[in-house]
């Protein structure tokens, strides 16, 4: 059976109360989010864990202070249409695969029927892909729809008067 959405509100507020594991979650990320200096992080370690400066483990180089590995040689014409012709062949025997995968794995013969009986068997599959609005979304757009044909037969007969009442006065 599904829940309401005063059931859910309950239960959360309830885990909420309890301290369950996802608030702290929630509480621990967002005092990582809050920005705070190296220094006082430093001392917040080292006032945590009760050691001295010199214990704790020096952070690791950033990019720009360690050395970056010499480039790989760029491949030559040939390596690279070797590499091409190689990439081809793999391709054609996966593709040959793939067809005989196909044929073993035939899908059974579709049941012959009438023009009339495969039309509706075939509305039917369609309305079996459709996605249906849901209850909210259905009011919602048909409130919209009414207030919409509301103003414009509104105006219309607001036009149409006017009209009317022009075209008797000047016959």
């Amino acid at each position: 059976m599904a829940k309401t959405r005063a059931q859910r509100k309950a239960e959360r507020r309830a885990r909420e109360q309890q301290g369950s594991p996802r608030a702290e979650e929630a509480r621990a990320q967002h005092a990582t989010q809050v920005p705070e200096s190296g220094e006082v992080a430093e001392a917040k370690a080292v006032e945590a864990t009760g050691a001295s400066l010199e214990e704790l483990e020096a952070p690791a180089p950033s990019r720009a202070d360690t050395p970056q590995p010499a480039a790989a040689p760029k491949p030559s014409r040939r390596e690279l249409s070797e590499e091409k012709r190689r990439q081809k062949s793999a391709d054609a025997q996966k593709a040959k695969r793939q067809k005989e995968r196909a044929k073993v794995v035939a899908a059974p013969p579709e049941r012959r029927r009438g023009a009339v009986l495969g039309f509706f068997a075939s509305c039917w599959a369609e309305l079996k892909r459709v996605q249906w609005p849901n209850r909210e979304t259905l009011i919602q757009a048909s409130a919209v729809t009414v207030i919409f044909v509301a103003v414009a037969a509104a105006y219309l007969g607001a036009v149409d008067a006017a009209f009317s009442f022009l075209i008797k006065r000047i016959l």
